[in-house]
């Protein structure tokens, strides 16, 4: 592949809701640049983009797919276009945040046919977070039901005014055959192959583009002084002088350019090859930094500056093993070089140096700053690392932390045979590196696996089970119930064997008593006289601890108690750390059974963001989860925050009911609080 030069670099995430046609675009994108003879098709499964066994199975993206290609623009020059394609469903956002990290501009992908949907609103705020500026492209125009004016207004309505149309469709579903060019004033009318030519526009398309040219003149020359100066004089700007003005508002989030294509017929897709060149920032555009400690410290993306290079994803491949994308932040990287970790310290050797289309490896000399690569087998590099040459500054730098997305769905897993159990930790420390919204945790005794959503979790074992031949089955996490005393009670703890020789002897009395909600196990030694010896104190409360580790009548960890120890009896010989260790379990279970417990179930704080509009209907749902509300906070944009205390029991699937309640528009955090007595028609037996 050709390689550019820095300014000339162009790292394109393609954004958008499950189905818009992002996949689509990529494909009439490699197509028209001529990298593929034809484009393939999601429904066959034939796609650059969607390789993986569990995107063909489903028909949509599930992992990011990179496809670069060579395009020489309208203005002359040739360019390196990298598109990084992402998945449009809530599960997967944590890709998107990756894809992010490494591009310079998001093109946010909207159907004609559907208008902005939920994932719309996730790639938006996705890119806003990450301080990258956006295009939009308003796709599948050439489909029944495509209305570009309404897709257009619900932009404006969800996203505000900054939006800038630069096109206009030329007919509409199966007549769509063309683009009117607001900035030129123009219509093209496309080919079978792909290629425009010129052609008058009919006459209500060039009324509305007309009026169009002229608002959005106006908005481009409102930025910059000189051109405003020149218009007011009668001076109309050329439509080169306008892209010219118009790519700086797009580096700096003042404009959002909108453009229209078909991604199936290929009408306008060069034309958004060629703005999203013209128009779009490359890698010197932008700031990028790093930290130093705590401190930020700016990047400067120079090809012969010291290598800094990003690591913002990595993929388990079942045929070569880790294959790890990295974006070059400064110098040249090399096949033979070594690099750090900055994080872990490991010494890494670049073995050799590739760039993904797809599922292939296109082997590169070099990847220079501001370009996306690829190389295998650097096991000591984890997603979200930076590499940095020995003896450089950026040795003692570390990359910005990933945004945060909490895992809000968990599943428990249970090994299907030996072999699997004895495989799954390390199996599942590569998936959690390979995606780090992934998170494996134990309760109890069992396995515990969270992500963002069930989707997620499926397909990250379905992975587990395809890349790294481990099998589990899954339940759902069991809820942390625990007891505690329901009164005050005095037991007596006895033990007395005797079988020849030393016998085990052993007498403790003890004073039960319930203590408020999360006090543990306060230990009193009331003991006087010497009654048992205070060597034997300790074994005595390790009793105890143990007795409630054990569970209480209902089996569960008991929590909450003060045990006073008032008396007890010691032999001279026949006592001993473990008799006296048993006498006191003995008698904590005896007053557990003697006084009875409450069972108390976890309690969670949940804060949910919804769009206004659904606030009632999410706080009925709470209340009907035993939730209390306790505090909504209204927010910019329409949305408010509900924060409410729900019995952990009530949440395993609540943030799937919640994402069908409120069409996808929501996020949600769910935060440990604290214990509560659990009803008792819903004591689990």
């Amino acid at each position: 592949m050709d390689q550019a030069t820095t300014p000339r670099i162009r790292t394109v995430a393609l954004l958008g809701a499950s189905g818009a046609g992002k996949t689509t675009l990529t494909e009439a994108l490699l197509h028209r640049a001529g990298v593929l003879t034809r484009a393939g098709r999601v429904e066959d499964g034939s796609t650059v983009s969607d390789h993986e066994p569990e995107e063909i199975a489903r028909g949509v993206s599930l992992g990011l797919g990179v496809a670069p290609f060579g395009w020489t623009a309208d203005d002359g020059s040739t360019y390196d276009v990298t598109l990084l394609d992402t998945p449009g469903a809530l599960d997967f956002a944590g890709v998107v945040d990756a894809a992010l990290t490494a591009a310079d501009l998001a093109l946010v992908v909207v159907s004609a046919v559907d208008g902005v949907q939920a994932g719309t609103h996730l790639a938006w705020e996705a890119a806003g977070a990450a301080g990258v500026p956006r295009m939009v492209v308003v796709t599948k125009e050439d489909k029944a039901r495509a209305d570009f004016h309404h897709a257009l207004e619900d932009l404006r309505a969800a996203f505000g005014q900054a939006l800038v149309p630069l096109e206009l469709p030329v007919g509409e579903e199966q007549a769509f055959g063309g683009v009117a060019d607001v900035l030129s004033e123009q219509g093209f009318a496309y080919d079978a192959d792909g290629t425009h030519h010129v052609q008058d526009l009919p006459a209500d398309v060039a009324a509305e583009e007309h009026r169009l040219h002229e608002e959005v003149t106006e908005e481009i020359v409102a930025h910059d002084d000189d051109q405003l100066e020149r218009y007011l004089a009668g001076d109309e700007p050329t439509a080169a002088e306008l892209e010219r003005t118009l790519a700086h508002e797009v580096r700096d989030g003042q404009a959002v350019p909108v453009l229209v294509v078909s991604g199936v017929t290929g009408v306008g897709v060069d034309r958004l090859a060629d703005l999203l060149c013209e128009l779009g920032p490359g890698p010197g555009d932008r700031r990028v930094s790093v930290l130093a400690g705590t401190t930020e410290v700016e990047v400067g993306v120079d090809p012969d500056g010291p290598a800094l290079v990003h690591v913002f994803r990595t993929v388990a491949d079942p045929f070569v093993g880790q294959v790890t994308l990295f974006r070059v932040l400064s110098g040249t990287v090399r096949p033979g070089d070594r690099l750090v970790c900055t994080s872990t310290h490991v010494e890494e050797r670049v073995s050799g140096l590739f760039r993904l289309r797809g599922k292939e490896h296109l082997p590169v000399d070099a990847a220079r700053a501001g370009e996306v690569a690829a190389v295998a087998k650097l096991t000591g590099t984890p997603t979200g690392a930076l590499l940095a040459a020995k003896g450089s500054p950026g040795v003692a730098c570390t990359a910005r932390p990933p945004r945060e997305r909490q895992r809000v769905y968990a599943l428990a897993l249970e090994p299907v045979t030996q072999s699997d159990d004895d495989r799954l930790s390390a199996a599942l420390a590569r998936l959690v590196g390979d995606d780090p919204t992934l998170a494996v945790d134990r309760t109890g005794d069992r396995t515990v696996l969270r992500g963002l959503g069930d989707t997620h979790l499926t397909v990250a074992l379905e992975r587990l089970a395809r890349v790294f031949g481990v099998h589990v089955t899954t339940a759902p996490v069991p809820v942390g119930y625990r007891e505690t005393i329901a009164r005050t009670v005095e037991v007596e703890g006895r033990l007395k064997k005797q079988s020849g020789g030393h016998g085990q002897f052993a007498v403790v009395k003890m004073r039960v008593s319930p203590l408020p909600r999360g006090a543990g196990l306060e230990f009193v030694d009331r003991v006087v006289g010497g009654a048992i010896p205070r060597t034997y104190l300790p074994a005595v409360e390790r009793g105890v601890h143990e007795a409630m580790a054990a569970g209480g009548p209902h089996g569960f960890p008991v929590v909450d108690v003060r045990v006073e120890v008032v008396d007890g009896k010691a032999h001279s010989v026949d006592s001993s750390d473990m008799a006296f260790r048993t006498a006191a379990s003995i008698g904590m279970k005896e007053a557990l059974a003697t006084a009875g417990t409450t069972v108390l179930e976890p309690v969670c704080r949940v804060h949910v963001t919804v769009p206004s509009t659904v606030q009632g209907d999410v706080m009925s749902d709470l209340s009907a989860r035993r939730g209390r509300i306790t505090d909504t906070v209204a927010q910019d944009g329409g949305s408010v925050v509900v924060e409410a205390t729900v019995p952990e029991a009530e949440l395993a699937r609540y943030v799937l009911d919640l994402r069908s309640l409120t069409g996808g528009r929501a996020d949600l955090r769910v935060e440990p609080d604290h214990y509560e007595p659990c009803p008792e028609h819903l004591t689990p037996a």
